[in-house]
């Protein structure tokens, strides 16, 4: 958390609107190994990541701004992930690349909350 810290607290004062804001959150150890966090792993993180922007911008913000996983989201882990409260979508790498597998990870995350 504090690499994320000292990363983004350099850049939240010019941020005019954060309502087009995305953060993407990928373990390192996830990128290329086809490994991926347990679902409870990324959900810590996630929360982490907007208590800190509650903290740090405002509540709206850490409310409204997406949050999403990219570490290896396939069709057989999305589910899970996809039930984990602060987890609003995925950064898919190459699953996006077969079109049925693709759209079971659509699909897992079009109940979640949408911000107008």
């Amino acid at each position: 958390m504090k690499a994320f810290a000292g990363r983004v607290h350099m850049w939240t004062d010019n941020i005019p609107s954060w309502d087009d804001v995305v953060i993407a959150y990928e373990p390192v150890w996830a990128i290329g190994t086809g490994k991926v966090a347990t679902p409870q792993q990324a959900q810590d993180v996630h929360m982490a990541v907007r208590d800190w922007l509650k903290k740090n911008v405002s509540a709206e913000v850490a409310s409204k701004t997406r949050i999403i996983y990219g570490g290896s989201v396939n069709g057989s882990n999305c589910a899970e992930l996809a039930k984990q409260e602060d987890i609003d979508g995925f950064l898919v790498g190459g699953a996006s690349l077969k079109g049925p597998e693709f759209a079971v990870i659509v699909n897992s995350v079009t109940s979640k909350k949408v911000v107008a």
